[in-house]
């Protein structure tokens, strides 16, 4: 049988974080644009035929080498097309490339690689939360990945809904490793749940938010499973589902960030330049997905000497005034990694 030609088109995704009365969000597109730029991409001629699920997707659009001079630069077009958002801070995440990662009706189209990428904006600019007040649509990212929030203690759903499904699929006969759809497939199914989900002594780790949807994916207990052809439907699906591959990508970018604010200082690119220390203790823990000790952390502020005060102070509805603290840019300059190691065990 003679080789066949391989089409593949490299394609932009951009998670945008931003945290806005303690909520933190992700920019969403509206529901058909994704659907639009990726049929365009599958098989252009056959666009108008093809429609997803009306589900939120992340800004997206392919990456043109002849108009975009990198893939960020092409990234931010996309994203300003979009959204008309002017993206600050920017980073790539992770290239995705699985088959299937968008089911389509129609198989003789071009294989879509995906580059994700994170990026930080400050709440002043998600304050609007209204379809109207942009091409894009802010929301909740716990809304997706609901089980990921543990500001008010451990989420009721893990274990009236999450673990027992999970164990039951960890006691089914697994497949041969070899037939597995990623490497890390080889630990068995039991002993994956233990480390993404804490169980048996192992503690609760914020950062592996990608494992966790993963798990859930391949147990079928997400839509996306369904959506893709690799389960049934799901009889209560867990969160809110994404179009295509995009609730992957944005476990991705939250494991990222979690994990990143431990050791850089990007906490302050979702803060205004002036800011209490209550709001940015509220602004980790909205990200971390964790309470902190009010206490320990203002020692760990202080510790870390990442913050100074301004002289200026907020009045509040209650209380005393509070005292305004900004970034202090030169720790830039005096140690290769100041960060808030909350959590740090």
């Amino acid at each position: 049988m003679p080789p066949r030609a391989t089409a593949v088109e490299i394609g932009l995704s951009a998670a945008i974080v931003a945290v806005a009365e303690n909520d933190p969000l992700i920019l969403c597109t509206p529901e058909s644009s994704t659907s639009e730029f990726f049929s365009r991409m599958i098989l252009p001629e056959k666009s108008a035929t093809f429609r997803h699920h009306s589900l939120d997707g992340l800004p997206f659009g392919p990456f043109d080498p002849l108009a975009h001079r990198t893939l960020e630069t092409g990234l931010r077009a996309w994203v300003s097309e979009q959204t008309q958002l002017k993206l600050g801070y920017v980073e790539q995440l992770y290239t995705f490339g699985d088959r299937g990662r968008y089911k389509t009706p129609i198989e003789d189209g071009a294989h879509v690689v995906s580059i994700g990428y994170l990026a930080l904006t400050r709440a002043t600019l998600a304050e609007d939360r209204s379809p109207a007040a942009q091409s894009g649509r802010w929301r909740e990212w716990y809304a997706f990945l609901p089980w990921e929030d543990w500001r008010g203690g451990k989420p009721a759903l893990i274990d009236e809904s999450i673990l027992p499904a999970l164990k039951r699929w960890a006691g089914e006969k697994e497949r041969p490793a070899q037939a597995e759809p990623r490497a890390q497939r080889l630990l068995p199914r039991l002993t994956r749940l233990r480390l993404a989900f804490g169980l048996d002594g192992v503690p609760w780790d914020e950062e592996r938010v990608l494992e966790r949807y993963e798990l859930l994916y391949e147990a079928g207990l997400v839509e996306e499973a369904y959506n893709d052809g690799n389960a049934p439907h799901p009889p209560a699906p867990l969160g809110r589902a994404m179009a295509f591959d995009h609730r992957r990508i944005l476990a991705t970018a939250i494991a990222r960030l979690r994990g990143k604010l431990k050791y850089r200082p990007v906490i302050f690119e979702l803060m205004p330049p002036d800011f209490t220390l209550t709001a940015l203790q509220e602004t980790v823990e909205a990200i971390s997905g964790r309470h902190l000790h009010k206490q320990n952390f203002r020692r760990l502020v202080e510790s870390a000497e990442l913050v100074e005060p301004t002289g200026a102070t907020l009045t509040q509805s209650r209380g005393r005034p509070a005292a305004l603290y900004r970034f202090r840019h030169e720790v830039l300059e005096e140690r290769p990694a100041p960060g808030l190691r909350v959590g740090v065990r």
